[in-house]
């Protein structure tokens, strides 16, 4: 699968966020080892907190499809002035599931055709792991 097809599935998750209060809906695309895809778009909630972001949406589909080794993430949403970078919390989390030279793949919402690429390991230094894990494939 190609950058750009990955990056269309994510642009494509981006169209079913729930953002009424933001109006920033993210969407992302996870490529697993096997080649499975996976999506997902943020959720926002009333009570901020309990919003979920596209990027753990994504991973909680890949986990409930029993895959767990992802090899490529793409990320839709912001502005062109402003990418959507995964945030702390969705960085730590994709790093249980990522090595640390995992690419991710940001592109602004009809702008795909043009992103930034950078790989896990420099989204998240010396990301907190308890042990080295083998994944299900």
């Amino acid at each position: 699968m190609t950058d750009h097809e990955l990056l269309r599935l994510a642009a494509e998750a981006a169209k079913q966020a729930y953002a009424p209060y933001s109006k920033y809906p993210v969407g992302a695309a996870l490529l697993m080892s096997d080649g499975t895809v996976f999506t997902g778009c943020n959720v926002e909630n009333a009570s901020y907190g309990l919003t979920l972001c596209a990027e753990r949406a994504a991973v909680s589909a890949a986990v409930t499809g029993g895959r767990l080794k992802i090899v490529k993430v793409a990320i839709v949403g912001g502005t062109a002035q402003q990418l959507a970078w995964p945030c702390g919390a969705c960085r730590q989390v994709l790093a249980e599931f990522c090595d640390q030279d995992t690419p991710v793949l940001v592109a602004a919402r009809g702008r795909i055709n043009r992103w930034l690429a950078r790989t896990l390991g420099e989204l998240l230094p010396e990301s907190f792991r308890l042990k080295k894990r083998s994944h299900r494939e």
